[in-house]
């Protein structure tokens, strides 16, 4: 089995914040494979699925940890310790404010670079689990950084957003067979990341 967590806040106010992308993610890959409905188990919401690749039957788990943003590793741990995972068998997306909005990048392992919700599953996992980050861009001041991934995103962030979220779900076929490179290839192939943040041209314009 392979378990896609998805870190975000629980509620509607939260639901097109930046640190909800992740949500965003696992939800559109919910839909664009037709997996089974979400239901509350491990302090989350989870669903699941089958998906086919050349190298065989996948068995997926998607989880929303309902236990907000910082403690998200407690229902991710959950579910890894449940199904005997190990960390390689567990892909976490997160926003990611040191990328610019758009871009995504694969890792595995490495330290939680300010980011509480990957603090919280490097306590739960160990550090040696498999990234998704998307890009949401910086705001330019560390003090402003709580505010910036709990805003929701601009309706111009739609230019790169929705492709993006569209292009992780229709590449998933990559990530489910374990390669991370030929994924965050393809998905950057399907939404080429926008030269300017839309934003700032958006701005410059007015």
């Amino acid at each position: 089995m392979l378990l896609l967590a998805g870190l975000g806040n629980p509620g509607d106010r939260y639901a097109r914040t930046r640190h909800n992308i992740g949500w965003m993610a696992v939800e559109a890959i919910a839909e664009r494979w037709r997996f089974s409905p979400w239901r509350s188990r491990f302090h989350a919401l989870c669903c699941e699925g089958q998906l086919t690749t050349p190298v065989g039957e996948h068995r997926l788990l998607l989880v929303k940890p309902q236990t907000f943003y910082n403690e998200s590793g407690r229902a991710i741990g959950e579910a890894a310790k449940f199904f005997k995972l190990n960390p390689a068998d567990v892909v976490v997306f997160h926003d990611e404010i040191d990328l610019a909005p758009g871009r995504f990048r694969m890792k595995t392992g490495g330290g939680a670079a300010g980011n509480n919700g990957v603090r919280s599953t490097i306590a739960a996992l160990g550090p040696d689990f498999r990234r998704a980050r998307i890009g949401v861009g910086h705001p330019g001041d560390k003090e402003l950084v709580q505010s910036h991934v709990l805003s929701e995103f601009h309706k111009v962030d739609g230019q790169w957003l929705d492709p993006l979220l569209t292009a992780t779900a229709d590449a998933l076929p990559f990530v489910a067979a374990g390669e991370d490179e030929r994924y965050q290839a393809e998905v950057l192939r399907l939404a080429p990341a926008l030269k300017a943040d839309p934003r700032k041209s958006l701005r410059d314009s007015d």
